[in-house]
C-alpha cells in the first residue's frame, strides 16, 4: 500500500472550495488523467482514468462527507484505494484543501510509477490545478451540501442537484 499525503493554501473562501470539490463531473478539468466521473447516487462515483496509455473504469463510494469539512472515500473492488479530502478555513477568504490517498498499485507500470515518485507528483500537480481551476473561475460551478455517514444519505440531502442545462447562446 503506497499513501500519498499533501496540501495546497487557495485563495477563495473554504465553502467555495468545498463546493467545487463535490461537482466530481468537472475533475477532468483539473486533473489530468480523468476522463470522466460520473455521479449515479449521492454517495457513488463512477471513474474513467487513463495514465500511462491504460484506460481504467472504477466505481468509488463516498462513505464520508461533511459540508466545508471533509470528503472521505474508497473504491469498489479494484484498485484499491481509499482517500479522504480535508477542507480548513484560513481566514474569510483563503481556506487549506488537504488530501491523503491510500492505494495499491496495480500492473508493472503503476508500480514503476509509484517506485518513481510519478503517480505522487501527478496528484500534487492535479491539486494544484485545482487551486488555479477555482481560483480562476473566481466562484464554485455547483454544490451539493448534503451529509454522508457511513455511506449513508443523511435526511434530507439525498437530492442530487437538479441538472441545469447549457443553453446555446449567440
Amino acid at each position: 500500500m503506497s499513501v500519498i499525503e499533501g496540501a495546497v493554501d487557495v485563495d477563495v473562501p473554504v465553502h467555495m472550495a468545498y463546493n467545487q470539490w463535490t461537482q466530481f463531473e468537472c475533475f477532468p478539468l483539473f486533473m489530468r488523467g480523468v476522463r470522466r466521473v460520473d455521479r449515479p447516487s449521492s454517495s457513488m462515483t463512477h471513474w474513467v482514468t487513463r495514465v500511462g496509455g491504460v484506460t481504467r473504469e472504477f466505481d468509488a463510494e463516498i462513505t464520508e462527507q461533511r459540508p466545508d469539512d471533509r470528503v472521505v472515500w474508497r473504491t469498489v473492488g479494484k484498485p484499491h484505494s481509499t482517500g479522504e479530502v480535508s477542507f480548513q478555513a484560513l481566514g474569510e477568504t483563503r481556506c487549506r484543501v488537504a488530501f491523503r490517498i491510500d492505494f495499491t498499485p496495480r500492473g508493472a507500470a503503476a508500480r514503476a510509477g509509484d517506485a518513481l515518485g510519478l503517480i505522487r507528483k501527478q496528484v500534487q500537480e492535479d491539486f494544484r490545478r485545482f487551486k488555479e481551476y477555482i481560483e480562476g473561475q473566481g466562484r464554485e460551478t455547483g454544490q451539493w451540501r448534503g451529509t454522508i455517514s457511513g455511506g449513508h444519505v443523511e435526511p434530507d440531502s439525498d437530492l442530487l442537484p437538479p441538472r441545469v442545462p447549457n443553453w446555446p447562446t449567440g
